[in-house]
């Protein structure tokens, strides 16, 4: 009666989470001290504890003096196997080094390291983010191994990693040894690149640094501009205009490079997130066709520039409005 009545978040893991032992980095490593490691038997381990019941009460009621031994014998190797499994995760050294950016959607690889410092083999160290896919390796004395750990993305911006857990069955699988790491790294997330096919209107700069470096010509395409009386039929972009918001006029220039600039005010008519995901698949598009380009936000201006550093400055600048 007394349990039906208690608050419905005492039975959420969130509100239980804050009474599990986590390990939390002291300097560049967490560390997985002996208080921070959980063990239990595993169904396997609970099998087997079946059967010594078993083999014991036979024992009794039979007076067999063998079955004693095997009983005995097999206790003692099940209370090795619990020794080794928690030997074999605790004293682990663990940080979280780097996360290449990903759009929303994608699985985010972080790549964390582990340290052996206790001068022992360890083997079948199972790593994951809870609810992600898990990565297994084993760790040489002294040395220092490498895992990928995956994550799922659903929203843009900063993200923030969650609990680390790391576990082990080996070496009988008899029971289960894991602890929990917490950890400040965080890693920004690219917004979904989208084209909702709204009028691009690019502008495009002939000017550099003062100095015209675009000729007209017939020879790279280079955006489009809303159709003006006047302009060739020949360069109307029909293909583009099929889709009813307009008539498009290609845009071409010749040998000299022109600097296409994609700006936060030719996205009117959608709403935030839309025009964050258009801005972002322009930025796509126009890094991948080595394109010089500049980005207008409302309150950001990038300078034009084609090279892969501009190229995650924009869309980290997408990613945090």
């Amino acid at each position: 009666m007394y349990a039906k009545n208690l608050p419905l978040r005492f039975w959420k893991q969130p509100f239980w989470q804050q009474w599990v032992r986590v390990a939390k980095p002291t300097g560049d490593f967490a560390s997985l001290t002996p208080r921070k490691i959980y063990i239990i038997p595993t169904r396997c381990g609970l099998l087997y504890g079946v059967m010594l019941f078993a083999l014991l009460a036979g024992s009794i009621n039979y007076s067999v003096s063998l079955g004693f031994f095997v009983t005995f014998l097999l206790s003692s190797l099940g209370n090795i196997a619990m020794l080794h499994t928690w030997r074999n995760l605790v004293h682990l050294d663990v940080r979280l080094l780097h996360a290449k950016p990903v759009f929303v959607g994608d699985h985010a690889t972080v790549l964390m390291q582990v340290r052996e410092p206790k001068n022992r083999d360890r083997y079948s160290i199972n790593a994951q983010f809870i609810d992600n896919l898990l990565d297994t390796e084993d760790l040489a004395a002294n040395a220092t191994q490498s895992f990928s750990l995956q994550i799922a993305t659903h929203k843009r911006g900063y993200l923030a990693c969650p609990r680390i857990r790391l576990h082990t069955e080996f070496p009988l699988s008899l029971f289960h040894a894991w602890a929990y790491v917490e950890s400040a790294f965080q890693f920004v997330v690219y917004p979904k690149p989208i084209d909702f096919a709204c009028k691009p209107n690019l502008v495009l700069d002939n000017n550099i640094d003062g100095a015209n470096t675009s000729n007209k010509g017939d020879d790279d395409f280079n955006g489009h501009k809303a159709y003006q009386v006047g302009d060739a039929f020949s360069r109307v972009d029909w293909k583009a205009s099929s889709r009813g918001i307009g008539l498009f006029t290609k845009q071409y220039s010749g040998n000299g490079q022109s600097t296409l600039w994609l700006d936060w005010d030719t996205t009117l008519g959608l709403d935030t997130e839309a025009r964050i995901s258009q801005l972002s698949y322009w930025i796509v598009e126009a890094f991948e066709a080595q394109q010089t380009y500049g980005l207008y936000l409302p309150n950001l201006t990038l300078n034009p520039n084609n090279t892969e550093a501009h190229f995650h400055e924009a869309l980290t600048a997408l990613a945090l409005m």
